[in-house]
């Protein structure tokens, strides 16, 4: 089994960032080749009727007019729930292993 060999580099903050960035700004060298970033297509999401129709439900009971967006809303609030839940319980794992 291969160990992980801790990185001794040195982070830097946000404000030492912003620094550099601004100070090498103005120089074409200090810039990589530039790349072009796509917004990812939106996913088709197949329901169970009943499932759908209670959403469909849910979303009127909070004066929602497109379903679509109340579930986005939703899924989105959930997917951060999670995330919070998950860096928490990693940090507590974490703290108890003495990392």
């Amino acid at each position: 089994m291969k160990s992980k060999k801790k990185s001794t580099r040195k982070r830097f903050s946000e404000e030492e960032i912003d620094k550099v960035v601004e100070s090498q700004a103005d120089e074409d060298v200090a810039w990589g080749k530039a790349i072009n970033v796509r917004r990812a297509k939106p996913t088709a999401l197949s329901l169970p009727i009943e499932l759908a129709a209670r959403a469909a439900f849910l979303a009127r009971l909070h004066r929602e007019e497109n379903v679509e967006k109340w579930l986005a809303r939703i899924i989105k609030e959930r997917v951060e729930l999670e995330e919070v839940a998950f860096s928490e319980a990693k940090r507590a794992m974490s703290l108890r292993n003495g990392v």
